[in-house]
């Protein structure tokens, strides 16, 4: 029979709350809006409190940015209709803001359109992760042209380049894109799979690249998300716009792909409203 854990042995959760709340109430007072850390508070504040340095720091912040709500002692400090972010604000340094929109979230409402699956079957049965399984059938199924109602090309995944002000950012996937009147566009990608959400903040620092590398297209915000339950798979996508310093869901579709057989009279008729 495994051993269990000793009662004193610090969760990776609880040792993250710690770590936070420690960083957190170091910086803030009452009215703060915002303010900044450093990354070697992380160590500082487990060394202060006693507690194990996790392995990963960077893991700390990612899973509050976009596994995990932050711990309530943080979150009853934020004004009604506002959340605190976690940001990047340049090398090794990071900001907590509060914004009004914290994450993205499908709705359980909307329409789940059937799109006729074009995934190759062996790309479906080797893809390694969610995300990549996600970022796969989004490209084979041209789901990126079908949602903005452009052609789009995909030039890059995964590109890890920095910002001014904000530091070290990553891009699940860029594309570009032309429409019918010849504007051009780039648009870049954030996908979800699993239990992550769709932070702003990714988008923000997308919005941020984009202005910085691609000075002449039109940027269009793209955030995927996949959907797992008892009625099948969907992927929900959304468009995001920046407004005053907040994002705006602009548009929203959820995808089912399928055989083209199961789509049916029925599901066309649906569909021929738009």
């Amino acid at each position: 029979m495994a051993s269990q854990p000793s009662s004193d042995e610090p969760k990776k959760e609880s040792r993250y709350v710690q770590i936070l709340v420690h960083i957190f109430e170091a910086h803030f007072e009452p009215g703060c809006k915002s303010f900044e850390f450093e990354r070697t508070e992380i160590e500082s504040s487990a060394a202060t409190l006693g507690v194990v340095l996790p392995k990963n720091l960077g893991d700390l912040l990612y899973s509050f940015r976009f596994r995990t709500k932050l711990p309530d002692v943080i979150l009853t400090t934020a004004p009604e209709g506002f959340h605190w972010n976690i940001e990047g604000a340049g090398r090794g340094r990071y900001r907590m803001i509060l914004r009004k929109v914290n994450r993205i979230v499908p709705s359980e409402s909307h329409l789940k359109i059937k799109i006729p699956d074009a995934t190759p079957e062996i790309v479906t049965a080797y893809a390694l992760s969610d995300e990549q399984a996600l970022l796969a059938k989004v490209r084979y199924n041209r789901l990126i042209d079908i949602f903005l109602r452009v052609t789009a090309y995909s030039i890059q995944n995964h590109l890890r380049t920095s910002v001014p002000e904000i530091g070290q950012i990553e891009i699940d996937e860029v594309y570009v894109a032309v429409n019918n009147t010849g504007n051009q566009f780039v648009i870049p990608v954030q996908a979800k799979g699993g239990s992550d959400q769709i932070g702003i903040v990714q988008v923000m620092q997308d919005l941020a690249l984009c202005r910085k590398a691609f000075p002449l297209l039109t940027p269009r915000l793209v955030a995927v998300q996949f959907v797992k339950d008892e009625t099948g798979e969907t992927i929900v996508m959304f468009e995001l716009i920046e407004k005053d310093g907040e994002l705006l869901v602009a548009d929203e579709k959820q995808y089912r792909l399928v055989p083209a057989n199961q789509i049916g009279e029925e599901d066309l008729a649906d569909y021929r409203r738009d």
